[in-house]
């Protein structure tokens, strides 16, 4: 591998970017391609497959070498339902975050192990960042401390934003947002009710069904 591409491997790596290696497998010529100039490459559909898969692998006589970032779930609201999506996000891979002003609650007793921050979301969120390889989920049905991290979330480019509440709870934050100044076309980001529709009962199967929703937004962008 050359230097120069050897350094700019490191550096998408620091800077959380997501780029492929690709070798051609008969000359052994290189060349790195980032996931946001994917779209304009020779092979664009298997960059793309690849990416979303996380998978490496030959293709047309070249060998693709996925580096995505770590995928990271960032979780408003230390709340029960948390407490259950969290060991299975862990599971599939995700680095958790737990934001929630109310210390009471965000407490290392309730969740061990976890990135735990006693604090509002507009604070935190900066200092974390958000890019396309986290996902958002708001859970507390408190404007106060869900709406700014929405906020957040739709001005970014994470790959998935869930919302907790019923249908009613749904119009009235998207009425808020409207008034905040979004658009309807970016409040269709957000997921709510949160989950898919399974017929879930109880906080480990509505966990699930978090879950499964956000692993569909991953894998197939929907």
């Amino acid at each position: 591998m050359k230097r120069e591409i050897l350094e700019r491997l490191l550096a998408a790596r620091t800077g959380r970017e997501a780029v492929a290696l690709v070798t051609d497998l008969a000359t052994g010529e290189q060349r790195l391609v980032p996931r946001k100039n994917a779209a304009n490459d020779p092979l664009a559909e298997q960059l793309d497959e690849a990416f979303r898969f996380d998978q490496s692998g030959s293709h047309d006589g070249q060998f693709i070498n996925i580096h995505n970032p770590p995928l990271r779930l960032v979780v408003i609201g230390a709340v029960h339902i948390a407490q259950s999506v969290i060991p299975i996000a862990q599971q599939l891979g995700y680095d958790v975050t737990v934001i929630d002003p109310r210390g009471a609650f965000a407490t290392g007793a309730r969740f061990p192990g976890v990135a735990l921050h006693a604090d509002w979301p507009d604070e935190v969120i900066p200092q974390i960042g958000l890019d396309p390889r986290t996902a958002l989920l708001a859970l507390t049905h408190d404007p106060k401390i869900d709406d700014p991290a929405l906020q957040a979330a739709l001005n970014s480019d994470v790959f998935y934003i869930g919302a907790l509440g019923s249908k009613k709870t749904q119009a009235s934050r998207a009425q808020r947002l409207r008034e905040a100044g979004f658009t309807d076309q970016q409040l269709a980001r957000i997921h709510g009710p949160i989950g898919l529709a399974i017929g879930a009962k109880g906080a480990p199967e509505i966990a699930v069904s978090i879950m499964a929703e956000v692993t569909r937004a991953l894998r197939l962008g929907e």
